[in-house]
């Protein structure tokens, strides 16, 4: 495995990788002293290039590894570390020791190493944009457009990072622990981590600043890119984070304007079209960009013809689906039976209770192309509702925002009465419905403070072996790799 952080080299061959419409010399020219960065960036043109690069490195394949498909391999490390999502056999073994939790405490595994090296080669080459794109030639409007993208996709990295390696954020405290190195230029200085509370003002400057930036800017050309919707919409994830309720209410509530939920028949269509009115960001995968078993669908997927969805189909937390509504929309992405022929199946596949069909792959049994979720517009309504119920005084505004969700999902759902905790606990049983699969049930149990408990469900203890966590305890926090602590001096290793 090579080195992570401190390497122009790295940075540059990250760019090559993903930066195919860029001339070849671009990166020829002196890649370890960083010549060739005022080439790159000498035009607008060239800065979209680079922008359009990072967009694709969230679901190009690292490492030559199949579950290293970009973002989705995050998406489904947060889940396979939860209690929601549920493995009813080993399957082939992928991602069996990150459900086990035993790969994120291994400082020379693959999550760790992965979850390092994907967010900070994208820093890296959002650093290269910011710090080039005001000499560029070319509009004043694109120059605003491509830093405000770069500057949030850099707050987006830290912020899932820093979730990773750092301890929760805690406003009662002063968040001295020790978080991540930040790198804002680019360099090969070896630096030292810094606090929790200094990467989390790195990442609401990057923040604000985004969102300066892209307020104002033309139509996007499509939902890869991110406008000022989604940065408010990570500016809302980072307050919920922060427990900032008043900040985490309103970004959520400017977030979603001009989007619309989508209708229950498209909740039923697979989950893997970017043109649904109510992603706000994600993937898009074209044919003849073929993901193979890496894709996101070669391992969520109910019917993806791969030997571990064949062995392996993805199912819900038995307690968790029992919560839902009948009526509800929701209720019908899973088999409680597990014999409903109604479910599809790659052929030969195997039929487990509470099998899931919520994610489809856009090309049947014989393609894992599709496009991957990473912001809709219920997680802003969930977000509203949830910082207004935990601000205190505000239980039927929360209410008010739950129901608009909650309605179009069940049509026989009433405006709840519930207020206090119990209010909370609708809003999270509604988040964990809505949420299932896509990547948020870790970094939400670590932000509540709230143990790991699979148990009085239907996990068996044979396959997912740690089956309760306590809140709070080491094990939440990621190992820093190996490779980085060999070649950064400066930084440390998290408690063992």
């Amino acid at each position: 495995m090579k080195k992570i952080l401190f390497s122009s080299l790295l940075a540059l061959a990250a760019l090559s990788a993903i930066l195919p419409s860029c001339k070849k010399e671009y990166l020829e020219t002196s890649p370890t002293d960083q010549a060739a960065q005022g080439d790159i960036f000498k035009t607008t043109a060239n800065a979209w290039n680079a922008i359009n690069g990072i967009h694709r490195s969230l679901y190009i394949q690292y490492n030559s590894r199949q579950d290293q498909g970009g973002q989705s391999k995050n998406m489904i490390d947060m889940d396979m570390l939860g209690e929601d999502l549920v493995n009813p056999t080993t399957g082939n073994g992928w991602f069996l020791t990150t459900h086990r939790w035993t790969d994120h405490r291994n400082e020379n595994a693959w999550s760790p190493y992965f979850n390092f090296q994907f967010y900070y080669d994208i820093i890296a080459n959002a650093n290269m944009i910011i710090a080039n794109i005001d000499g560029a030639v070319g509009p004043d409007q694109d120059k605003k457009t491509i830093k405000g993208q770069a500057l949030a996709y850099r707050a987006w990295s830290y912020f899932q990072m820093i979730q990773l390696f750092g301890q929760r954020y805690d406003k009662t405290t002063s968040n001295s622990g020790l978080g991540l190195t930040i790198v804002l230029t680019p360099t090969t200085e070896k630096l030292p981590r810094s606090t929790v509370a200094e990467v989390y003002a790195v990442i609401v400057n990057d923040l604000t600043s985004a969102i300066s930036n892209l307020t104002g800017a033309p139509t996007r050309s499509n939902a890869s890119h991110i406008n000022v919707n989604v940065a408010k919409g990570l500016r809302a994830r980072v307050a919920l984070a922060m427990q900032d309720w008043p900040t985490a209410a309103q970004m959520a509530n400017e977030a979603r304007q001009g989007f619309t939920l989508m209708s229950n028949a498209q909740y039923l269509q697979g989950f893997n079209n970017y043109t649904n009115p109510e992603w706000m960001w994600g993937s898009r995968q074209v044919a003849d960009q073929t993901t193979y078993f890496y894709s996101f669908f070669a391992y969520m997927s109910a019917d993806f013809n791969s030997t571990n969805i064949r062995t392996d189909p993805k199912c819900i937390n038995s307690a968790l689906y029992n919560a839902i509504s009948a009526t509800d929309v929701r209720k019908s992405l899973w088999d409680p039976t597990g014999t409903n022929t109604a479910f599809p199946t790659p052929p030969g596949g195997s039929r487990f209770p509470y099998m899931n069909r919520k994610f489809l792959s856009g090309g049947g049994s014989g393609s894992s192309i599709g496009d991957v979720p990473i912001m809709r517009v219920a997680e802003m309504y969930l977000i509203e509702a949830e910082a207004r119920a935990r601000a205190g005084g505000q239980d039927a505004a929360a209410a008010s925002v739950l129901f608009t969700l909650a309605k179009q999902r069940d049509p026989n759902y009433v405006l709840s009465t519930n207020t206090g905790q119990a209010l909370i606990d609708e809003i999270m049983i509604q988040r964990r419905a809505e949420l299932w699969g896509e990547g948020f049930r870790f970094y939400d149990l670590k932000r509540l403070n709230l143990p790991l408990n699979r148990t009085g469900a239907n996990h068996n203890a044979a396959v997912a072996t740690t089956m309760s966590v306590p809140a709070g305890d080491k094990q939440w926090e990621f190992l820093i790799p190996r490779t980085e602590l060999n070649s950064n001096s400066a930084s440390v290793q998290n408690p063992l």
